[in-house]
């Protein structure tokens, strides 16, 4: 990647996380995430959900088929100014302690409203990215 995506990435505030289960059906949600190297994290925090995190579309789709997409965009009626960067790779959810618990410091750095929800034990979706890709104007 080069370090003009990777600022990209970095400076955005949100993305759209693509996952698909067994037979190929996809699902898009909106997350927040962070980047530590070559991997992006997003945790199941405690908004209201319908259902517990762990029974999450998007769960129960990584359980299936770890294949996803987390991409972040740039949207503006100047179309010279268009731009996204797309991450792919296996996902995996994290149990708490370890690399959990290093992927909730960094969400909790770039969000202040995790700071105030308990996410100790909080599962994480971590995304190995092994592909990354972008268009258009990236430095902006």
């Amino acid at each position: 990647m080069t370090a003009a995506a990777r600022a990209f990435v970095d400076a955005a505030r949100h993305g759209h996380l693509a996952t698909a289960d067994a037979a190929g059906r996809p699902h898009v949600v909106p997350v927040c995430f962070a980047r530590l190297a070559e991997t992006l994290y997003v945790v199941l925090d405690s908004k209201p959900k319908r259902v517990d995190a762990r029974a999450l579309k998007r769960v129960r789709n990584i359980a299936e088929n770890p294949e996803v997409a987390l991409v972040v965009d740039r949207w503006d009626e100047d179309w010279n100014r268009l731009a996204w960067v797309m991450a792919r790779g296996p996902a995996e959810i994290l149990a708490p302690g370890g690399e959990q618990a290093r992927a909730v410091a960094a969400l909790r750095a770039r969000y202040l409203q995790y700071r105030a929800m308990n996410l100790d034990e909080a599962p994480v979706i971590a995304v190995r990215v092994a592909r990354w890709s972008w268009w258009g104007a990236v430095v902006a």
